[in-house]
């Protein structure tokens, strides 16, 4: 697996700890729509170390090939990020799956940057990662999200009840899963 790659539009990498102030530019410009989605954040999330420590505790994950976030750039403006994909909980031996999340700019949703990033992506963990599965989880409320991934060819499950502590309670989310297409069964 490879730190960056390109699609038609887009540059897809892994950010480096000296571009944590860009980073943190990102979730401030979104904030109030990423925390909907996700839990509370800790007190001091919303500066630079912060997300320098993050950085570089993702990047141990990566060599360990537990997860992998990557950062999407436009081409044409190669320093500001748009969203980011990141594939966690990545298991080999019996179950071969990880579970993929993601976040886009408001300014930039419904441009399909976000499909053709995972489009790429996928395809990326599927042939270098060799994994059998990618599941999503999602809220029933988040119907852009629910959209995209069925624009994926994921395939829901089913409801996983109150399965995530989000804002104090716990919240129900659909199931889905994307299947290795280049398997041979």
């Amino acid at each position: 697996m490879l730190f960056q790659y390109e699609t038609e539009r887009l540059v897809l990498r892994v950010c480096r700890t000296d571009e944590a102030k860009h980073i943190l530019d990102f979730y401030l410009k979104d904030k109030d729509l990423f925390e909907k989605y996700e839990p509370e954040r800790m007190p001091n999330f919303y500066t630079v170390n912060y997300q320098k420590k993050v950085l570089k505790w993702e990047h141990s994950l990566l060599l360990k090939l537990e997860a992998v976030r990557f950062y999407v750039f436009l081409k044409k403006d190669p320093h500001k990020i748009i969203g980011t994909v990141c594939y966690h909980r990545i298991e080999k031996s019996i179950y071969q799956s990880c579970e993929v999340g993601y976040k886009f700019s408001s300014e930039f949703q419904h441009h399909g940057y976000a499909l053709e990033s995972l489009m790429t992506l996928n395809d990326i963990i599927f042939n270098d990662l060799h994994l059998h599965r990618i599941e999503a989880k999602v809220m029933p409320c988040n119907t852009a999200s629910i959209n995209l991934l069925e624009k994926l060819g994921f395939y829901k499950e089913g409801l996983n009840r109150k399965c995530i502590y989000l804002h104090n309670k716990w919240e129900d989310h659909y199931l889905y899963s994307l299947i290795n297409p280049l398997e041979n069964f």
